[in-house]
């Protein structure tokens, strides 16, 4: 007879090798009455959101030294926030981040909900954040679904569905199998077998609390799982990024509109991105110097190349669009990728100021 799948055997696996995360409470700190934060569980699973741990760790960490609760976050300025963000990716995120920390602030007295249904209610939070925050840090039974517990299940179960077709399945059974003690560790256990353990490639299965029971391992399937819809091809679209210098050294920027791509993010103003040859949209009357090769950046569902055009323009120069930002004020790094990428073909890479040299960005 096959054993069965136990939650408490993955609980004493991770009380043993639990991960040390700087937004998580370990499990012995958490049997000696230490509570999570649910400010920092939150902000934790909203900056993970389809990006990794070891690119989060350090925005997370800086996050939460400058803005040490949900309150000083609902004070800040929007600039300040988008510019921390700068280079994490999926820009909506941190507009929520804003909208949400200033819905917590006004109108919860500055304490996340601690039910699944209220969680739901605030901006940029979903079934998935709205799990996690709820099982995480008020040990609710809830059930998290990302992508490392997905692989999990379907390993366990033998799910042969594609993703994400196999979605609704995976949940199901990744449900029976929470507790109704511990939800928060167990949570934070599966995720964690994912992550070290059930890896995507070359699975430790010798390691796995869960190796006699997985059905995929027993039926020798469990390196092809989970089996995934094909992707579409990306298309390829193209632009102009024009970056005007004027003679003091201020740089030419925009503050991108709120809804769309990079939104609410400083950026080299430009054409816009399509599937051909791009338009011209200069900014100024200019000499634009065309900057031999290109930046080059992927998003979720394009590839895109910009053309990189750059001037140098007199005081008395006034733009059709954008501001110039004097150079002390110019940080690199508060541009997201793609616009970095750009600043740095026009620059070579160089350093434009003493100002950003500390700052380091997770790639």
């Amino acid at each position: 007879m096959r054993e069965p799948i136990d939650p408490l055997t993955l609980l004493q696996w991770y009380d043993r090798h639990a991960r040390i995360m700087p937004w998580r409470v370990s499990p012995g700190d958490r049997c000696a009455g230490v509570r999570p934060d649910p400010y920092r569980i939150w902000m934790s699973e909203v900056m993970l959101q389809q990006t990794t741990v070891a690119a989060v760790k350090e925005y997370f960490v800086r996050f939460t030294r400058r803005w040490p609760s949900v309150t000083d976050l609902a004070a800040a300025k929007d600039a300040d926030v988008m510019g921390e963000w700068a280079g994490l990716g999926y820009y909506a995120r941190a507009r929520n981040l804003l909208k949400c920390a200033r819905v917590v602030a006004d109108e919860y007295d500055g304490i996340f909900p601690d039910t699944h249904d209220e969680l739901l209610k605030l901006p940029g939070i979903g079934p998935y954040t709205a799990a996690a925050v709820s099982s995480i840090a008020y040990d609710l039974p809830e059930t998290v679904l990302d992508g490392n517990v997905e692989r999990v299940m379907s390993r366990l179960y033998d799910v042969h569905t594609p993703l994400p077709l196999s979605k609704p399945e995976l949940m199901t059974l990744a449900q029976a199998l929470t507790p109704q003690e511990r939800a928060g560790d167990y949570a934070q256990a599966v995720m964690d077998l994912g992550a070290t353990i059930c890896t995507p490639k070359n699975p430790a299965c010798g390691l796995c609390p869960w190796r006699d029971p997985c059905k995929g391992r027993l039926a020798g399937t469990h390196v092809e799982l989970p089996k995934k819809v094909p992707k579409k091809k990306k298309p390829i679209r193209l632009g102009i990024a024009y970056i005007a210098r004027r003679v003091d050294g201020a740089y030419l920027l925009e503050t991108r509109p709120d809804k769309g791509l990079l939104g609410g993010m400083l950026g080299w103003p430009g054409s816009e991105w399509i599937e051909g040859v791009p338009v011209e949209a200069e900014p100024m009357k200019a000499q634009w110097k065309v900057i031999e090769g290109e930046a080059r950046h992927t998003f979720t569902h394009f590839h895109l190349r910009l053309i990189v055009k750059t001037a140098l323009v007199p005081m008395d120069r006034s733009p059709d669009t954008g501001e110039f930002m004097p150079l002390e004020e110019f940080r690199p790094s508060d541009l997201p990728t793609v616009m970095r990428k750009a600043f740095d073909l026009a620059t070579g890479g160089s350093k434009t100021t003493s100002k950003d040299a500390p700052r380091s960005r997770a790639k």
